[in-house]
Formats: structure tokens, sequence, C-alpha cells
């Protein structure tokens, strides 16, 4: 892989492990962590320079709010089990993933999974516990070591969307309490349903280790305080998608922030207790406040994610994806070495998880480590889902944006190269984007032009209008603006600019300057997306998808129907005798 200096690492545009910011400017993702490699040869750790864990799961165990409360808990107290969540399988209509994390070592303690088609569970797995270990260098030259501790279990044969109850329970211990999750729809025109999605979400809270931070340290007020830093948008963000109780949620890109970079802090890991305290660095107890904050929809709900520029972790491998191994579980039906490329079917929706690091113009730390593999896979895996004549509507979610026109990122040229053409080949109906911390949203394009107006209320055909791209990047970090003269235009505040100049990243990474005419609707709040999805009857009603953009307060501002006709030819071919 060739790597252009000035964008593989591009400053606060990926994750600060602690590398010496002349040398890691100009390295792959796999580059730096071969150097943490080399240099921890150099500096050996011991086992009592490590931090286990984060006190922070505790909350989530029905222990009281006490996650950011700072309590410590000792190598021999009672374990804790919090930060449950929950994902499909690679067959989403049989199987499910559950996950959690440990307040500590469990040693020889076992972890079960308690489960069953109702509250009364009567079935148990014993968890398969994964034990990260991540080693960052400090300003003092030596190394923070810090251990956490994630449980898995893995359970399938299920009925497709009957809801499953479960719950954790620790050896000789404490267990939590039951919830309940439900696989997905079987494949076909069976039912009605809803699923949510947003990116760029990070967290509201300081995480408690290591000791001395305070607010502003790692959690979304890090680099500006934004639109009133009294209230926790992220949080309001979570209840709002909570409470409309999605049969599964999808997040495309930039998930906790564990190193959140660019706030023109100390280029250094500053030891507990030294000043200044907050660091632009990567700290892995930001995931401990992460798993907790969405406990209250991503236990109940599957949460699914894609990968974006700040989730490229170099201290694990490979190409900084080991860490959410650890902590994740996500389908493996994407091609190999690709983990969080995957698809997965819900009712007549087919779904792709794409890798927008791996054919980015923009930020190129891990342009092309699929090989060209994951753009193979996209065309053959969505020419298989619109020849199936079960499925009615594809989406695909990815962090960098095809389209879109902020001040900061606006649109990659190589997102656009790898996969649009295919977009329109398979008429994939709508594609969620994020990176760009706004929402906004296309009219229908094909051949990298709008093909009709689609106001607010409108109804497409992604076969004779085109696709639909959405930005959607408004989950919590400070927002970002648009272009200069692009006002925001969304409901109850419609503006007139439908021509704006932006630009797209080249090859070279250059903004080329393009003028635009695609942008529909633009808001710069918090806010995420609901789809609504209603299966029609052969030869009788189409079947529906409706999307409505949501802020952070539940309130709708913008709404597109999209259409697919049902024909009955090819439906009812039972073979021949």
């Amino acid at each position: 892989m060739t790597v252009n200096e000035s964008r593989a690492n591009p400053a606060g545009e990926t994750v600060d492990t602690g590398i010496p910011r002349s040398v890691a400017a100009s390295m792959t993702t796999a580059e730096q962590y071969d150097w943490h490699q080399s240099n921890l040869r150099k500096h050996a750790v011991t086992r009592r320079n490590f931090l286990y864990g984060s006190a922070a799961v505790a909350a989530a165990a029905g222990m009281g709010n006490l996650a950011w409360s700072g309590i410590a808990y000792a190598a021999d107290a009672p374990i804790a089990v919090g930060g449950r969540h929950v994902a499909f399988g690679n067959d989403a209509s049989t199987q499910l993933r559950f996950s959690a994390q440990l307040s500590r070592n469990p040693g020889a303690t076992k972890v079960f999974l308690d489960h069953g088609p109702t509250p009364a569970l009567g079935a148990t797995t014993v968890a398969e516990v994964r034990n990260l270990v991540s080693q960052v260098p400090i300003s003092t030259g030596g190394i923070l070591g810090a251990e956490q501790f994630y449980v898995h279990a893995a359970v399938n044969g299920l009925p497709p969307a009957l809801p499953h109850y479960y719950r954790w329970r620790v050896e000789g211990g404490a267990s939590t309490d039951v919830r309940s999750t439900a696989p997905a729809l079987p494949r076909g025109r069976t039912a009605g349903f809803r699923f949510t999605m947003m990116g760029d979400q990070g967290v509201d809270e300081t995480p408690t280790q290591p000791a001395g931070l305070k607010a502003g340290d790692y959690d979304n007020l890090y680099y500006k305080p934004d639109n009133d830093p009294t209230v926790k948008h992220t949080q309001n963000v979570v209840n709002a998608i909570a409470a409309r109780k999605p049969a599964f949620h999808i997040l495309a890109g930039d998930i906790a922030y564990a190193d959140p970079s660019g706030g023109g802090k100390p280029n250094q890991f500053v030891p507990s207790g030294s000043a200044p305290s907050g660091f632009d660095k990567y700290n892995p107890f930001v995931w401990d406040g992460y798993l907790s904050a969405i406990e209250k929809s991503a236990s109940v709900a599957p949460w699914m994610f894609a990968t974006g520029n700040h989730d490229m972790e170099a201290i694990y491998s490979p190409n900084g994806y080991g860490g959410h191994a650890k902590r994740l579980d996500l389908p493996s039906n994407g091609p190999a070495g690709c983990p969080s490329v995957y698809s997965i079917v819900y009712g007549n929706v087919a779904v792709l998880s794409l890798d927008a690091n791996d054919v980015s113009y923009e930020i190129t730390a891990n342009t092309g480590y699929s090989g060209g593999k994951q753009n193979s896979w996209v065309q053959t895996t969505l020419a298989q889902y619109r020849a199936d004549p079960n499925i009615d509507f594809i989406v695909a979610f990815f962090h960098h944006c095809a389209y879109s026109t902020t001040d900061s990122h606006a649109s990659d040229g190589g997102v656009r190269a790898a996969w649009t053409k295919l977009f329109d080949q398979y008429q994939v109906d709508a594609v969620f984007q994020a990176h760009n911390h706004i929402f906004e949203r296309t009219d229908p394009i094909r051949n990298n032009q709008p093909r009709k107006p689609a106001p607010d209320g409108a109804t497409v055909s992604s076969k004779t209008d085109g696709t639909v791209y959405y930005t959607v990047g408004g989950g919590g970090r400070p927002r970002y603006g648009f272009q200069p003269g692009e006002s925001e235009s969304y409901r109850g505040n419609v503006a007139n600019d439908t021509s704006v100049n932006s630009y797209v990243w080249t090859p070279d990474g250059k903004k080329q300057t393009e003028a635009i005419e695609w942008s529909r609707v633009r808001f710069r709040n918090y806010s995420f997306v609901s789809i609504d999805v209603t299966p029609g009857i052969p030869g009788l009603t189409q079947s529906t998808m409706v999307i409505s953009a949501i802020d952070e307060y539940g309130k709708e501002f913008d709404k597109l129907t999209f259409t697919r006709a049902i024909p009955l030819t090819g439906l009812f071919n039972f073979g021949s005798s």
C-alpha cells in the first residue's frame, strides 16, 4: 500500500496511540501496529503497572447509577456485568450474539448467559471471556497498561422474530435483570418493522481512568462546548432512539472516540495527577462509558456497527480493528480480513455494512487494505440481493460520504469511485453515511447527477429515480457547518439555495471544487433517522420504506417515502415435476 504523507494520518483525523507525530504521520495503521510491537520489546511492562478495568460497568448491573462515581473496585471484589449489547449473527433471523463487559478479571470464575423463550429462561450457555490488553506510550517514556474483560455468548437455531429472554450470571455471584431481544424477521414480506441509524456518537461523560481526568477530557465536550454544553446531547439521541423501540439499530462509524484528537491539547499521554490534564491520546477506558451509555437500547435491540476513521485503533491488529473484535460481535459473512464488512437481511430489506476506510481518498491510513476484496464482495452481494424476489429494498451504511457539503469533509471521491456505480446498477434505495457532524439528505442521484427534486414528504423509487444519500453524523460529537453561503433547509425552514459550490476529495488528496444541485435537506442539530418498512402484496400493493429524520428530542423534521412494486412473475416458481 502506498501512502501520501499528508493524508495517511491527518492531525486529529486518525487515532493517536502514542507514536511520535513526525513518525506516525506517514504510516499505515498496520505499520503503526508494528511500531508499537517494536517499542514494547524495548519497554517491558509488568503486571503491577496495569490498570485492571473500570468500575463503570457496575451501573448497568443493577447497582445504581455508579458509572461515573469514581468508585474503585479491588481485584477480589464481586464481579459486575454491564455494558450489555446484542447483535445479529450471520443468519439474522435465527442467530443472536450477546456481549457485555466485566468489572474485573474473572480468573477461574465462570460467567453464564441464561436464556429462553420466556422470562423463565431455561437454557444456559457458558460465556467466552475475551481479554483485551492495551499498552499505550506515555510522556515519561514508559507504557500505560490497561486490561479489560468482555463476555460473549452465541445463541443459534432461534425461531425468527420471536422474543428471546436473557440475563448474565456470575458463578457464585450476582445476576443481571432479565431483558429480551429478538432475531430478525425471516426473509420475505411477513410483517412491517422499524430500524434506526446514526453515526459519530462518542460519550457525554468523562472516563474514571486514569485518575485525575476532568470534564472535557475524552467526552463530547473535548474540543469545543457546542450548542448548550449543559445538555447531554448524545444521551438525548440514545433516549430518543430507545423510545422508538427499533427492531435494530445501525451505526455508521466513529463509535466511542477513545482518542478524540484534534483539540489542540498536549500531544502526549500525561500520567495521572500531572498537569495539564487532558491529552490527544488513546484511552481504552472511554469504551467502558460508551458501552454503558448505549445499554438502554443496545441490550434489547441489536446494534450493528460499521467503522470510521476514529475507529482505526493502531495498538490492535489487524488494521486497528482487533479491539473491536474483543468488545463487539459482528457477522462474519463479508470478505476475509474485513471485519466490519457484512450483510444482514431483515424481512424484505437487505442491509450492507461497508468499510469506507478501505477506499477513502481523504484519509489513507487503511486505504487499499482489502486488496480489492471488499469491492468485489459488494458487487457480488448487491447482485444476489437485487435478484432475490423476496427482497424489495437494499440499503448500505458506511462512514465517509459519497455526497455531502459540509465545510469539514464534504464528499470523498474514493467512495464515489468504488461504489456509486454499483449502487446505480443494483438500484440501492438509500445509503446512510456519517463523518460530517450534521444531517444532510440528497435528491435521488444516478450517474453522479440528481434525477428529480425530492422535497420533504416526497415519494421516490430507486428503480426509476436513483439512490438517496443520507449523512447522519449528528449522533453526539460537536457539530460542523455547511459551505459558505449555504443555509440550513428542513421542514419549516426551507431555503432557496438549491445550487452551491462544495468539494470532493480526489485521488491525489486535493479538494476539487464542484457545483452541486443535489443537496435537498440540511440540518445542523443532533439527530438520527428512523426507518419504517411496510411490505406490500405481490401484484396488488407496493412495499414502502418511510425514512424520517428525527432530532434529539424526538421531533421529525424530514420524511421521504421509498416504494417498490412487487410483480407476480417468478414468485410462484415451484420447479418442474
